[in-house]
Formats: C-alpha cells, structure tokens, sequence
C-alpha cells in the first residue's frame, strides 16, 4: 500500500511540475513607440443578461459568440449568433459542467474560441473552484461540442506562480504554434499572468520566466490582480487588454505593449466603464484585430464584486491607433 501511495504521489507531482521552455514570439521592431489607442465604446450592452444573472467572457469567431452565462449556481458557456458583430441572437448553452468529471459542477465556461482548420477550438476553465484548470471542447458548428477527456494545463508545482489555479485562457497562433496567456494564482491568492505554447493545442509547455504581467503598485488599478489577457499584432508590436483590480474590485482594462510576447510594458491608458451598466466592472476583452482598428468585446458590470452577481452585459467597443 505504501508503494501505490508513494508511486501516486510522485505521478501527481510530476503532473504539476509540467514542460517548462524559455521562449518568446517572433520579435517584432517596426512600431513607433509613440503609438497607443483611442477607445470608442458603445453606449449600450450588445448582449443583455436576459434570464441570466451575468452574460460575460464573450469570445468571438467569424459570426459565433461563445459566452458565459451565470444563473446563480453554475456557469455555462452559451452561444450566439450575429452578421454584424453588434447584433446578437441567443441561441443557447452548447456547454456545461460534467460532475463524473475532473470538472465538478461549477464551472464549464470563461473560455477562448479559436478558429482551427474548419473546425472552432475552445479553451475553457472548469474544476474546482478552488483549484481551476483548463479544458478543451472542439466542434464543427459551434453548437455540438467534444471535450478532450483531461485537462490540457493544470496548476503548477509546490509554491509556484500558479499553484493554486489557472484560468482566463486566451489562445492566439503565430506560425506552428499556439500561444496560450493566462491567469495564474498562487499561495498568496495574488493573481498574475502567464504564458504557455504548443505545437498541438492540448500538449503545453509553460514559459519559464513567468510570470509576464505582475501586479502594479499601491494606488493603482490593478494592485489587486491582474486576469483576462486579450493578445493580438498590429502596427509593429504585440498588444494586450487586461483587466485589473482594484482593494474595492472595481475593475477596469489596462493597454500594454511588447516586441516579443514577453516582456511587456504597461501604457498609460486605462478603460473604465462610462455608462451605468459597466460602471463598476469592465473585463473579459476578445479582440478582433486589423491595422485600422480593433474590434472589442467585453463584460461589463454595475457591481464591484470579484467573480459573479455582478449583473453582467456583454459590450463592444473600437480601439483606433494614434501617436502621442
């Protein structure tokens, strides 16, 4: 008995410790460092709650939506349909948390959408809430789906940035690889993010220097924690959205900047919410990117409260490029 004991723990062990690589994206050097955004929001929610509690985490491809819906016991991912972007019809959950599973009953959403081949790859958090991991569903339609059987990244080891969870994934791809950022929380409960890549979206390796975006200093609006990366290129640098929050969880979105994916650097620009929907919550950016602009999606709330209740609507906004 001892021996199964010691071999199940030494396999449990190794299964938190992972791939680790050094790596970084392909650099990037032709932007001009004076370049940042302007943000242009839409007054209004794009996808009211509806009979939901919260409709938030949107994550958008081609004309799909998949979103996280809340009904005050169970996140769900749900989807919806649009020809313009700004338009949405509800169609329904598609997504929902397996209790026979490594997933538990909390939490089947939260997730990235990412076109592969002709099919739609979701990343998606599940787990316990105390100890979230990442999955991955796939599917032809985006209505019917197939989960992977396991976690494709699980917390790290003893005392690392993330021991205590991953979540917030954000998937983009350069070249053969998948790049994934995400949250990570550790002992300490501080939030941070991170990286990992992968040539086959389920095998990842976690950056070694992460974490890549600490928290900011006291008085800011991330000293809280740091979660939800939204990551594209543009204009000769990588860009990222991420939301911060603040000792009273009011969260808005931070801008930062990077030449190789890793490094970044934090502008000075800081998105809060303006209307009284998203007044005290603005997070969970999906972008979709080109050199004139960007097209963004995110939750929004009338309630400074760090996971749910938050009376959650999904809007949309434009980031333009400018130089100061």
């Amino acid at each position: 008995m001892r021996r199964r004991l010691a071999i199940a723990a030494t396999a449990l062990s190794l299964a938190g410790c992972g791939r680790y690589a050094d790596f970084r994206l392909p650099h990037l050097a032709s932007g001009d460092p004076r370049s940042t955004y302007a943000w242009s929001p839409q007054p209004a929610p794009i996808l009211p709650g509806g009979d939901a509690k919260d409709v938030l985490n949107p994550s958008v491809v081609g004309n799909r939506m998949l979103y996280s819906a809340w009904d005050g016991h169970t996140w769900r991912t749900a989807l919806a349909l649009s020809e313009n972007g700004t338009e949405w019809h509800k169609i329904g959950t598609v997504l929902q948390p397996d209790a026979r599973t490594w997933e538990g009953s909390y939490i089947a959403a939260n997730g990235s959408a990412l076109a592969v081949g002709s099919q739609i790859w979701y990343w998606y958090v599940a787990g316990p809430k105390e100890l979230p991991r990442l999955g991955l569903a796939r599917s032809d339609d985006g209505r019917t789906w197939r989960k992977d059987p396991a976690p494709v990244l699980n917390p790290g080891p003893y005392m690392s940035w993330d021991e205590k969870g991953v979540a917030d994934p954000y998937v983009i791809k350069v070249d053969k690889w998948f790049y994934l950022y995400y949250l990570g929380q550790d002992r300490a409960r501080r939030q941070r993010l991170g990286m990992a890549r992968s040539t086959d979206g389920i095998h990842w390796e976690k950056l070694r220097g992460n974490p890549i975006l600490e928290v900011g200093r006291a008085g800011t609006f991330d000293e809280k924690g740091l979660g939800e990366p939204a990551v594209w290129s543009a204009n000769g640098f990588y860009w990222m959205l991420y939301t911060g929050r603040d000792p009273g969880e009011i969260r808005r979105m931070g801008l930062a900047r990077s030449t190789d994916g890793v490094r970044w650097k934090k502008l000075p620009m800081v998105i809060a919410g303006d209307q009284p929907w998203d007044a005290k919550v603005m997070c969970d950016a999906t972008v979709e990117a080109n050199p004139a602009e960007v097209r963004v999606w995110f939750g929004g709330g009338d309630v400074a409260r760090p996971d749910e209740n938050l009376d959650g609507q999904i809007g949309y906004g434009v980031l333009r490029p400018v130089t100061n």
